[in-house]
């Protein structure tokens, strides 16, 4: 199958503050570590969150490269019961952030916990959609952290780096009505194979049907997919990117078409929002792309 681009043209939409960065940060003093990351996810949890992963990557990062740099580092994704999936029950590209990437990170050398997550402003960029469901989003995501981190310090990330490439990556399968689950169960079968093959791992699943009432889907899975390298590699010199990880493959039908859609925010966003411009983070990142769309390709043939 063909491989279709999708060109996205930035949205121009005011943020919350007067400010043009990607992601929100902020960072608290921790010294005493009693804010973690279990601290935060109850934070979200008594607000109207689900929580998909919630993942501690210190003992992965250990294990693999020996060394982290981390007391602290963990990769949360997140899910507004309600206002998530009003989003994608309107637009079929809003699965690929639900759940929604926050970055939790504390180096050993300091006392400052930090954390990220996108601003509805790159979210509408990423998409190509502008609604006021987004801003509602963002709004009840800040709420919660802000809640949370009462004495937290604030600011938005720097302007993003230009970037002209399609910032979601996304193909197509011709199905007909009755081959449909067929083909979505050798999608997922290719899939495993392909995600193995390149050591990417799936940190979790996310079945977006059973939130949504009247679902115009007939099935629309989320993937939580993350490798590794290329997390431990970018967050040595940019670890706010965090919140783009683990990446989010959206997989659906809707009811009322004959294709299977799988679709996902390329790396190229990291590179842009998160300001990576270090050659061994581009590096991984453009070769994580290049393996991730060979998967894909192979799928939907």
């Amino acid at each position: 199958m063909k491989k279709i681009y999708v060109f996205i043209v930035a949205i121009l939409m005011a943020s919350i503050v007067s400010a043009s960065g990607d992601l929100h940060l902020f960072e608290v003093e921790n010294k005493n570590g009693a804010i973690t990351p279990q601290k935060i996810e109850e934070a979200f949890v008594k607000d109207g969150f689900g929580i998909a992963v919630n993942s501690d990557m210190i003992k992965p990062f250990m294990i693999q490269f020996k060394e982290t740099k981390f007391k602290i580092f963990t990769l949360m994704t997140i899910y507004h019961e309600q206002t998530s999936f009003d989003l994608v029950k309107k637009y079929p590209v809003a699965g690929v952030f639900t759940p929604l990437g926050v970055g939790i990170y504390q180096d050993k050398a300091e006392n400052t916990l930090h954390v990220s997550v996108l601003t509805s402003a790159s979210l509408s960029k990423i998409m190509g959609i502008e609604d006021e469901l987004i801003k509602k989003l963002e709004s009840q995501v800040l709420a919660t952290l802000k809640k949370v981190l009462p004495n937290a310090k604030y600011k938005l990330s720097q302007e993003p780096l230009s970037e002209s490439r399609e910032l979601i990556t996304k193909y197509e399968l011709e199905v007909d009505g009755d081959d449909a689950k067929t083909a979505k169960e050798n999608i997922l079968l290719g899939l495993d194979n392909g995600l193995s093959l390149y050591g990417f791992i799936v940190a979790g699943k996310l079945d977006l049907n059973k939130h949504m009432k009247d679902s115009p889907y007939d099935f629309y899975d989320g993937y939580s997919i993350c490798k590794l390298p290329v997390i431990y590699t970018v967050a040595l010199t940019k670890p706010e990117a965090a919140a783009f990880a683990p990446c989010t493959l959206a997989i659906y039908k809707k009811k009322d078409e004959n294709k299977i859609v799988l679709e996902y925010p390329s790396v190229y966003n990291w590179i842009s929002s998160a300001l990576v411009n270090d050659s061994e983070g581009v590096d991984v990142l453009l070769k994580a792309q290049e393996q991730f769309e060979s998967i894909l390709a192979e799928v939907v043939e």
